[in-house]
């Protein structure tokens, strides 16, 4: 990161189901052909999306400091980046997580808490609620996939002070990139949004994901948008931006708040 410029990378894969090792291999590789700061990945990257059962998510998923977040922390540590990716986490329970890494190693970990369709039988959801983590080059929130849908997900990482929004998905919903220009509008944040593509039919449930991995800045102009095949993009921002919260001489979206009409909402 150099004159407050932060190059934010996107990686859209194409994973194997099951196939953890080449899934991780391959997504290293995808960031060695890109100089970023940060790299945010896919949800649940290294594994595949579509269980077929708790048993089947159990044998796949891995604790904090298993060998996905060994290999991802090497490439941070080599090339004094930041990374976010989502990945399946045992934690006492399984969580589906997605875990920032900084050069120093692991800096945080964010359980996804609106879960989506069968991810309900599946998962537990998350218990952390939607922490901001302070890193060198700004505040940093996560949030995955689904969540987007609720604007209270963005809209709490925004109130604490997030400058960037990494979104770690498996998009099934075509609507959710276009969508996510008004989540960025109305917090004034970056997003990095962060999809696979490919299609996964497993146990009668065919899915296919979308794609459109996309970078997003706080006046939700689209700096960058992938179409629906693997690829890497990079945007240079500025999070300071982000700082900014007025839409015009009269109205700031922080301090315009009225949370005593909004009947105990945020």
């Amino acid at each position: 990161m150099t004159g407050g410029q932060l190059r934010v990378a996107v990686v859209q894969t194409d994973p194997s189901f099951g196939e953890v090792r080449s899934n991780v291999q391959t997504a290293l590789s995808m960031m060695a052909e890109a100089e970023a700061d940060l790299y945010v990945l896919p949800e649940l990257f290294s594994t595949g999306y579509n269980f077929i059962d708790r048993g089947e998510l159990a044998s796949l998923a891995e604790p904090t400091g298993g060998p996905t977040m060994e290999a991802v922390a090497a490439f941070c540590r080599k090339r004094r980046c930041h990374a976010v990716y989502g990945f399946a986490e045992a934690a006492g329970d399984i969580y589906n997580s997605a875990a920032l890494i900084s050069p120093a190693g692991p800096a945080g970990i964010y359980r996804k808490v609106h879960l989506y369709d069968r991810e309900n039988v599946l998962f537990a959801p998350g218990d952390l609620g939607f922490p901001v983590f302070d890193t060198a080059f700004g505040k940093l929130g996560i949030m995955i996939c689904f969540d987007w849908i609720y604007p209270e997900s963005a809209r709490t990482l925004m109130l604490q002070g997030a400058q960037v929004i990494a979104q770690p998905a498996n998009l099934v919903l075509s609507y959710c990139p276009d969508a996510l220009l008004t989540r960025s509008i109305e917090n004034r944040v970056f997003i990095a949004l962060a999809d696979r593509v490919g299609t996964e039919d497993r146990g009668g449930r065919p899915l296919s994901f979308i794609g459109k991995s996309e970078i997003v800045s706080p006046a939700a102009e689209v700096l960058q948008r992938l179409g629906n095949e693997a690829g890497i993009a990079v945007a240079a921002i500025d999070p300071r931006e982000a700082e900014n919260k007025k839409v015009n001489e009269f109205n700031d979206i922080v301090k315009g708040r009225r949370p005593k009409a909004y009947g105990g909402g945020l």
